[in-house]
């Protein structure tokens, strides 16, 4: 009845879409979260609500419903089970080893610079505050400290001074997922941007969407952009550097390798094993789109020639404040701003709850010119409100 069996641990609005992907290829899919009703059980199959650190729970969920593929779509997961269950015989999305390097910064920045030899920044871990402090003389001033393990780049902050670095580990520990108070403390890149490489793990080899750029805000991204505009030597060193690392991860799905661009140089970052947050532009910008790339590659099936648009854009739409009981204002004045030359479309999250900050929605737009897109995004999302019903 079904062509595959997969089972979504983490069911946000990444996983809404690579859901909605998955039911049009005739899957089964089952959502799981912390949360009930969480996006992407609203168009799944079934749900499981528990916590994806516990690992009994987690085997249980396996068990009873036993997916061809278990495909992570957040960090926070007890990857020792993912590890347990893949030894087993279940298939996990790429690989258990993927999931458990890429949980932490720690994991996946010693994996890429010291097994690798990947570009990256100077970097030092630190476990107290007075640790932090003390990464000065090594890594130097100023710093970006970030918690180890964190979702759409909460808790980072940049550090000019040996007491800033230690408010800096204080704010990485309050905004952390997980119980283990570590931060990376890294040298301050004076890049020129920052891209993410959605780069594609298939049966057949490896595949590169354009450059994504993206302009982040208080550690989270706020508008995203295809194609970037970097040199053609920087997206060589890209692209050769994302396939060295998806290949030593293993398995075959999409992953999202963010990168520092400085001139020539790319400057590895951060990986996810995994649709970005900043490929939501390929819902307008390409063909196929960073969700359906993802599924393709681990179905094994075959994938057509990426088609990408000349100038796309995407703008988060934010809550302003803690709703329980909310509404969408403005959806309509939104996509009034679009046109045949240059459409728009939102994507609304419909999660349970808003919260200051939290992003509820997506705004697209293509246009002429990247400045354009982006400027057509960003109005359209600050057009749509997050009011109480």
């Amino acid at each position: 009845m079904y062509l595959a069996t997969l089972m979504l641990l983490g069911a946000g609005e990444l996983g809404r879409e690579f859901a909605i992907a998955a039911k049009r290829l005739g899957c089964r899919v089952v959502a799981c979260d912390r949360y009930d009703a969480a996006p992407a059980m609203q168009v799944a199959d079934a749900r499981e609500v528990f916590s994806m650190l516990n690992g009994a729970a987690l085997r249980a969920a396996v068990e009873k419903h036993r997916p061809d593929f278990i495909v992570p779509e957040i960090e926070a997961i007890d990857t020792a089970m993912l590890a347990t269950l893949e030894g087993e015989g279940w298939r996990v999305v790429p690989s258990a080893r993927a999931a458990q390097l890429t949980m932490n910064r720690d994991g996946i920045r010693d994996f890429a610079a010291r097994e690798l030899g990947l570009t990256t920044s100077r970097y030092v871990f630190a476990e107290s505050r007075e640790e932090a402090i003390a990464t000065a003389g090594t890594v130097g001033l100023p710093a970006v400290v970030k918690p180890v393990m964190s979702s759409s780049g909460k808790g980072q902050r940049v550090a000019e001074t040996g007491e800033e670095l230690g408010a800096a580990f204080d704010y990485a520990v309050a905004n952390m997922r997980g119980d283990r108070p570590r931060v990376i403390v890294e040298e301050f890149i004076r890049f020129d941007s920052e891209i993410t490489l959605l780069t594609v793990a298939t049966r057949d080899g490896v595949l590169f969407c354009p450059p994504i750029g993206h302009r982040q805000e208080a550690g989270d991204y706020r508008e995203s952009w295809q194609p970037a505009a970097i040199s053609a030597a920087a997206l060589v060193s890209a692209q050769e550097q994302s396939q060295r690392v998806v290949t030593a991860l293993g398995g075959h799905g999409l992953f999202g390798v963010e990168f520092f661009i400085a001139g020539d140089r790319a400057i590895f970052s951060e990986l996810s094993p995994r649709p970005h947050d900043t490929g939501m532009v390929t819902l307008i910008s390409q063909s196929p789109n960073e969700f359906e790339l993802h599924l393709r590659a681990i179905l094994g099936l075959p994938i057509p020639a990426i088609e990408c648009a000349e100038a796309s854009a995407s703008a988060a739409i934010l809550s302003s404040a803690a709703i329980d009981d909310y509404r969408y204002l403005g959806v309509a004045e939104a996509l009034a701003l679009g046109s045949p030359e240059a459409p728009v479309d939102l994507r609304l999250f419909a999660k349970p709850v808003a919260t200051g900050g939290r992003r509820m929605g997506v705004a697209l737009a293509r246009s002429a010119s990247i400045e354009q897109a982006v400027e057509l995004a960003a109005r359209a999302a600050a057009t749509v409100q997050i009011v109480p019903r």
